[in-house]
């Protein structure tokens, strides 16, 4: 059997940065999981088919579970742990709860973070844009209804402008 070949890499994880050395073979989503311990994000299939992996990689989402560590040298990722600030949650957060869009939760981090990509790109995403961009996770739980008007919850909180 042979041994391993390792590499440092330096990943930037919701802000903070973190060098580390790891196996040349070891996906984005082990790393996160068990080197910084950072769990929102679910290992399903293993094989890029639920999108429970899903990552934010500087700024695209990417199924973690396929996505080799090494790749990633030098790059910036953010997780479901990352959103909330200053005790805050994200808006999306907010309106996945206040509308019930999850229900066993294993794909919520993934929906929420393909959203958040969405909607950075585009604020006034419709319907359609808003099932294309969560096509490639998976809810065997929520039928989706819940989940979409989250979305648009979100977009139009986060269009609003900010009260003081």
């Amino acid at each position: 059997m042979t041994e391993p070949c390792y590499q440092t890499i330096e990943l930037e994880v919701n802000g903070e940065p973190h060098d580390l050395t790891t196996p040349t073979h070891r996906t984005l989503l082990d790393v996160i999981r068990e080197d910084l311990h950072l769990t929102g994000a679910k290992m399903g299939c293993n094989k890029g088919d639920c999108g429970c992996c899903t990552l934010l990689l500087d700024g695209q989402p990417v199924l973690s579970c396929l996505t080799l560590a090494v790749e990633c040298d030098g790059r910036r990722v953010e997780t479901i742990e990352g959103l909330a600030e200053n005790g805050q949650l994200h808006p999306l957060q907010t309106a996945f709860l206040d509308t019930w869009a999850m229900q066993c939760g294993y794909c919520t981090a993934g929906m929420i973070l393909s959203a958040k990509a969405l909607l950075e790109r585009c604020p006034e995403a419709g319907v359609e844009d808003i099932r294309a961009a969560l096509g490639s996770v998976l809810c065997r739980c929520t039928g989706y209804v819940h989940i979409i008007e989250a979305v648009q919850r979100a977009a139009a909180a986060m269009r609003a402008p900010v009260q003081v």
